[in-house]
């Protein structure tokens, strides 16, 4: 194989160690783009002039929407013979613990996250903070949603850093070999195509609110966010390798099928829009 067209990918995944447990470039990206989205709608909230003391708990309930759906999304949909049959597992799908078979428990972390686990998460946190700090819902999912395009391309990175959600075989010497997951081939970086694109969506929803800021608050941005994120999300499955063994043979993945009904709302959230 002629290693002069592909990318060995062979990245340290930790950063440093804390009392003797890991801190990883995934958590930090995942940092990395929670943050970065706080500063942005804190700065859309003051353009609107929304008092910033009822900004603050916004990100409380954001971060926990968004885990505690991702987390739940990938057992649910991904593992629930696993995670909804008997006591520990359901304990593990809680809280980042794995019960080891010959006993004890180790601090595993969340090693399953669904991002259309996490995306229900964080709109049901967000109504539930409109209901409580008065806060038109639509208004604030808008301000979120210019935002949450770089916060997944951030998640993605991690992603490719961790060497999961792989891409196909390439067939050919270009592409990137996952060393870390013992392989001497190319395949897609399905990880970098996505944070590419998320990025690009994201410098696309800036420019459209630049020119249209009378469109926070009537579900447009909303709209454009899920519909672009999930058909970009559809289209790269096709070049992903399959993320548990149910999938095998399946026409479509679960990846796919759950990314249709977001885009279908998401149309029917820009042209309803447009009648506001």
């Amino acid at each position: 194989m002629d290693t002069f067209l592909a990318v060995i990918w062979n990245p340290d995944i930790e950063l440093c160690r804390v009392f003797g447990h890991p801190i990883r470039y995934y958590s930090i990206m995942w940092m990395v783009g929670l943050v970065a989205a706080y500063f942005i709608v804190k700065k859309l909230y003051k353009d609107r002039g929304i008092k910033q003391e009822t900004f603050e708990p916004l990100f409380f309930y954001c971060f926990l929407g968004i885990l505690i759906g991702a987390r739940l999304g990938h057992c649910i949909f991904y593992e629930p013979d696993y995670y909804l049959h008997g006591g520990k597992h359901f304990i593990e799908m809680l809280l980042p613990i794995r019960f080891l078979p010959q006993g004890g428990i180790i601090l595993s972390g969340y090693s399953g996250l669904a991002s259309h686990g996490g995306t229900i998460g964080i709109i049901i946190a967000m109504i539930m903070y409109c209901h409580k700090y008065k806060v038109k819902i639509f208004e604030c999912i808008d301000m979120v949603c210019v935002a949450t395009p770089l916060t997944a391309a951030c998640i993605r990175l991690g992603n490719l850093i961790n060497s999961e959600i792989v891409g196909k075989p390439t067939g050919t010497d270009w592409g990137f070999i996952f060393v870390q997951n013992g392989e001497d081939f190319a395949r897609h970086p399905a990880q970098l195509y996505e944070a590419i694109a998320y990025l690009i969506i994201f410098a696309v929803i800036v420019l459209i609110y630049r020119k249209h800021k009378e469109k926070i608050g009537s579900g447009f941005y909303f709209g454009f966010c899920i519909a672009t994120i999930f058909t970009f999300r559809f289209f790269i499955e096709f070049c992903k390798e399959v993320q548990v063994d149910f999938e095998q043979g399946m026409t479509l993945d679960m990846g796919q099928i759950l990314s249709i009904p977001f885009v279908i709302g998401g149309i029917w959230l820009m042209l309803h829009s447009r009648k506001k």
